[in-house]
C-alpha cells in the first residue's frame, strides 16, 4: 500500500503501518555455468571445462525458482485452513440435520481441537495484522476481521467450558451456540483472498526482470587482438568489444570496425531493422543481424539506455498512488461504529440489565462484535475477480488486478502506440509497380529469389507475397522449391542499401536509390513521380534492377489493423480522446493518424517522451490510459493510470500493464471498458451482500428487542446472516457469466 513511501527493507518483516507482506523488489537472476559433457563442473563465471576444454554454457534454472516465497506461504496455509475448517463446518452444521453418536459438548471440543491450527498457524498473520491496525490505528478490513474473529473464539470457549455464566436466552434446544466454524470460514476466506492478490503481485515483478534479460550476460572482449569472454560486470568504459551475428549488445557504445544491420524495435518500436555502420551508436539490448562488427563501450552497468528504462519502469510503478480497497474504505467508517456501538450496549445493558446485568452486557457486546463480522467479506472482491477476469479471457482480455478496475471506467485520454498496436507491427508488400516493359509477376519471382538469401524483414514479406501467387497458380508448389528454381550465385548483402546476386547470368539488384547509385543506374522520370506518390503515403520503397535497368520498384508498409478504426470511433463516441505516440517517423505518422481519425499525434519518440507526456497529463487531472506492444512502451504503460498491452508484444510490456488484450486487437480497450464498469459495480454489490445481514443482525445482537419480546440473538440468525450473505455474494458474482461485451459495428 506505499504507507511509509519509499522505505526499503531487508527482509518481509511486514509493513509496520498495515502489516501487510512487503514486495521484493525485482533482480536479475545470477547465472551459472556448466559443462555440457561433464555437469559436476558449475562456476559463476564463463570459461572451458578444466576436464575436457569445452565451453561452459548457462545452467538452466528450475521453473519454481521464480515462485514468489509470499505466495507459496498463503498457499500452503490456505489449503491447510481449508483441511481443517472442512471438518469443523461439517460438524457445526451437520449437527442441525443428522444426530451425531456422541454429545454437544464432544462435538463443541473437536470443533475446538481442528479449529486451532486455522486460528494459530495459517490465520494467526491476519490477527497480526489487526493488532497492528488498532495500534497505529489505520483501521482496514484487517481490523474487522481480528476483531470479529477473537470475539468469537473467546465467546465460544466460554460457551464450551462455562456455560452456566451466559444467559439461557442465548440457548438453542438447552445449548449455547458456538462459532468455531465461523472463526474458521472467515479466516479460509480472507487467507483465499490474500494469497489471490499475492499471485497478482508475484506478476507485477516480472516486467523488470524481462527487461533486465534483455541484456546479455557475457561479452566480447577484445585484449591485446585476442578475443575473450567476461561477464558483463567485468565490461569498462573504452573496452573494444566483439558482437557477432544474431548476439545482443551488451552495452551502448559506437562500432569502431565494421557494419550490420541492428533491430532496434525495442527502443523504437520500428520492426524494420536498422543498417549500422562505423561511427554509429548502438545499444545494449538490441539484436544484431548479419554482420560482426567492434564496438567501443561508452556507457556500462546504470548507465546504459536498457538500465534507464528499468529505472524508468521501476520509478513510474512506485510513484503512482495506491487506490485504497473499497473494503478498506468501508471498514475505516464501520469498524469506529461496530465498535462505539458494541461499547454502548455494554454501557446500556450494565445500568439497565438488572440482575447478572455484567454478564448480560458482556455477552451482547461480544455478540455485536460477532454478528458484525461478515464471513463474505473475504470473498466480496476474490469472487467477482475470478468470474469477471474468466468472461475476460473469453473475450481477450486479462486483467490483473482489482485497482486496474476502479479507474479503467474513468479514463478520458487513451495514448497509443502506433507499431503492433494500432498497425500489424511487420511490414507486408502492398504493391508492385513495373515500368511499361516489364511484369509484375517477374519483378515479384525475382525478388523472391534474391531474398531467400536475406535475413531482412523486408524479405519476409516479398516472400510470403510469392507464396500467396504461387498457392493461387499452383497449388502443389511451395515457396521454396519455387525460388530455387532461380539458382542465385555471387549473393552479396551490401549493408544499408540493399542485396545483388547472379540469376541465369544477369546481375539483379535490390535496394534503395543509394544502391541504384552505386551501379550508376538511372530510374525512368515517370517511375520517380510514382515513387514519390508512395513515399507521401509512408511506404517504403525497393528498386529492382536487372542488368543495369530499372524494371519496376515494391512497395512495403505496416498496414493498419482491420479493427483499429473501429476502435478508436467508439472510444470518440465514448468521450475518450485518443493521442498517438510513436517512435516512426512523422511521415508515416501523419499517414495513420489520417486515415485512422486521430487529431493529436507525435512521431519520433522515445520511451522517455511518452513517459513525459503522460506525466504531464496527469498533472492536468487526466485519467490517462496507454497502450503498448513493446519494450519501448514499458515505462508508459507503468506510469499511466491504467496500463494495456497487447498480449502479442513483449513480455516486459504485458508485465508493466494492469490488462492484456490476448488478441492484441486494440478494439479490447473497448471491451476492456465496458467489462470494469461491470466489474466494479458487481464488487460494490458484493460488499453490500457482504455487509447488509450482518448489519441487520447488530440491531438483534445488542438486544434491542429484549425489552419488547424478551429475544437475545439466536444462533440461526447469526448462522443464518453468514450464510445468506456467502451465498448472495457467490450467486451475484456469477452474474458476470452474462455481460455482453460485444461492441455495434
Amino acid at each position: 500500500m506505499f504507507c511509509e513511501g519509499d522505505k526499503i527493507y531487508d527482509s518481509n518483516v511486514g509493513c509496520p503501518v498495515c502489516g501487510m507482506d512487503l514486495v521484493k523488489i525485482p533482480e536479475k537472476k545470477s547465472v551459472e555455468y556448466t559443462c555440457p559433457m561433464h555437469p559436476e563442473i558449475v562456476q559463476n563465471e564463463p570459461g572451458s571445462c578444466p576436464i575436457c576444454g569445452m565451453d561452459l554454457v548457462p545452467k538452466p534454472s528450475k521453473n519454481n525458482e521464480n515462485e514468489d516465497e509470499t505466495y507459496k506461504i498463503l498457499k500452503r496455509k490456505f489449503w491447510t485452513a481449508f483441511g481443517f475448517t472442512l471438518p469443523v463446518f461439517l460438524l457445526s452444521m451437520g449437527g442441525m440435520f443428522v444426530k451425531f453418536p456422541f454429545s454437544y459438548h464432544i462435538q463443541g471440543i473437536l470443533e475446538l481441537v481442528l479449529s486451532l491450527p486455522v486460528l494459530f498457524y495459517a490465520g494467526w498473520f491476519l490477527l497480526k495484522r489487526g493488532w497492528i491496525s488498532f495500534k497505529t490505528w489505520n483501521l482496514n478490513m484487517f481490523s474487522l476481521i481480528a476483531l470479529g474473529v477473537a470475539a468469537a473464539f473467546i465467546f465460544s470457549l466460554a460457551a464450551l467450558f462455562f456455560p452456566d455464566i451466559l444467559p439461557h436466552e442465548l440457548s438453542h434446544n438447552g445449548e449455547i451456540p458456538l462459532y468455531f466454524e465461523s472463526v474458521c470460514v472467515i479466516l479460509t476466506l480472507v487467507i483465499m483472498g490474500q494469497m489471490l492478490e499475492a499471485n497478482a503481485h508475484q506478476k507485477t515483478g516480472k516486467a523488470i526482470e524481462a527487461l533486465m534479460n534483455l541484456s546479455p550476460d557475457t561479452a566480447n572482449i577484445i585484449i591485446n587482438e585476442n578475443e575473450k569472454k567476461v561477464s558483463l560486470a567485468e565490461v569498462k568504459i573504452g573496452d573494444v568489444l566483439r558482437v557477432k551475428p544474431g548476439e545482443k549488445i551488451p552495452v551502448d557504445g559506437k562500432i569502431s570496425e565494421g557494419n550490420s544491420t541492428v533491430d532496434e524495435s525495442m527502443i523504437t518500436g520500428e520492426p524494420i531493422p536498422v543498417e549500422k555502420k562505423s561511427g554509429d551508436s548502438v545499444t545494449s539490448g538490441t539484436i544484431n543481424g548479419n554482420g560482426t562488427f567492434l564496438m567501443k563501450a561508452e556507457k556500462v552497468g546504470d548507465e546504459t539506455l536498457l538500465s534507464q528504462i528499468i529505472k524508468m519502469v521501476n520509478e513510474a510503478s512506485r510513484s503512482k498512488a495506491p487506490i485504497q480497497k473499497l473494503a478498506d474504505k468501508i471498514s475505516k467508517t464501520f469498524v469506529p461504529t461496530v465498535i462505539g456501538i458494541s461499547i454502548l450496549t455494554f454501557i446500556l445493558w450494565y445500568i439497565f440489565g438488572g440482575e447478572n446485568k455484567l454478564i448480560y452486557a458482556f455477552v451482547n457486546a461480544v455478540a455485536v462484535l460477532i454478528v458484525a463480522c461478515p464471513c463474505a467479506l473475504g470473498l466480496a472482491t476474490p469472487m467477482s475477480l475470478m468470474v469477471g477476469i474468466g468472461k475476460g479471457a473469453q473475450n481477450g482480455i486479462l486483467i490483473k488486478n482489482a485497482e486496474a478496475l476502479e479507474e479503467m471506467h474513468k479514463i478520458n485520454i487513451l495514448i497509443t502506440d502506433k507499431t503492433g498496436t494500432l498497425t500489424e507491427g511487420k511490414p507486408s508488400l502492398d504493391e508492385i509497380t513495373p515500368t511499361e516493359n516489364s511484369d509484375k509477376n517477374e519483378i515479384l519471382k525475382l525478388a523472391a529469389s534474391l531474398n531467400q538469401n536475406s535475413e531482412h524483414p523486408l524479405s519476409n514479406a516479398v516472400l510470403n507475397a510469392f507464396v500467396i501467387l504461387n498457392e493461387a497458380k499452383r497449388r502443389d508448389s511451395s515457396l521454396r522449391s519455387s525460388a530455387q528454381n532461380d539458382k542465385v550465385e555471387n549473393f552479396e548483402n551490401i549493408s544499408g542499401k540493399g542485396v545483388k546476386g547472379t540469376i541465369n547470368n544477369e546481375e539483379i539488384l535490390l535496394g534503395n536509390e543509394s544502391l541504384l547509385k552505386q551501379f550508376n543506374i538511372g530510374i525512368p522520370q515517370n517511375l520517380k513521380q510514382k515513387v514519390t506518390e508512395k513515399q507521401d503515403e509512408a511506404k517504403t520503397i525497393s528498386y529492382l534492377a536487372k542488368d543495369g535497368k530499372v524494371l519496376g520498384f515494391l512497395s512495403f508498409s505496416d498496414k493498419i489493423k482491420a479493427t483499429s478504426k473501429q476502435a478508436i470511433d467508439y472510444l470518440h463516441s465514448q468521450n475518450i480522446e485518443v493521442m498517438m505516440m510513436t517512435g516512426d517517423n512523422e511521415h508515416t505518422a501523419k499517414a495513420v493518424a489520417a486515415e485512422l481519425g486521430i487529431k493529436h499525434y507525435k512521431a519520433n519518440c522515445l520511451p522517455e517522451d511518452k513517459m513525459r507526456e503522460i506525466k504531464k497529463l496527469q498533472n492536468e487531472g487526466k485519467i490517462v490510459a496507454m497502450t503498448g506492444d513493446g519494450i519501448n512502451d514499458a515505462p508508459a504503460l507503468a506510469q499511466s493510470n491504467i496500463g494495456i498491452a497487447m498480449g502479442t508484444g513483449t513480455d516486459a510490456a504485458i508485465e508493466s500493464a494492469e490488462i492484456t488484450l490476448l488478441k492484441g486487437d486494440i478494439l479490447g480497450v473497448a471491451k476492456a471498458k465496458i467489462l470494469s464498469e461491470k466489474l466494479l459495480k458487481n464488487i460494490k454489490e458484493n460488499l453490500f451482500f457482504a455487509f447488509i445481514y450482518n448489519t441487520l443482525g447488530i440491531p438483534l445482537a445488542a438486544g434491542l428487542l429484549y425489552p419488547f419480546f424478551g429475544i437475545l440473538l439466536s444462533p440461526m440468525i447469526a448462522a443464518a446472516a453468514m450464510s445468506f450473505s456467502s451465498v448472495s455474494v457467490i450467486l451475484n458474482s456469477l452474474r458476470l457469466n452474462n455481460t455482453k461485451l460485444e461492441i455495434d459495428k
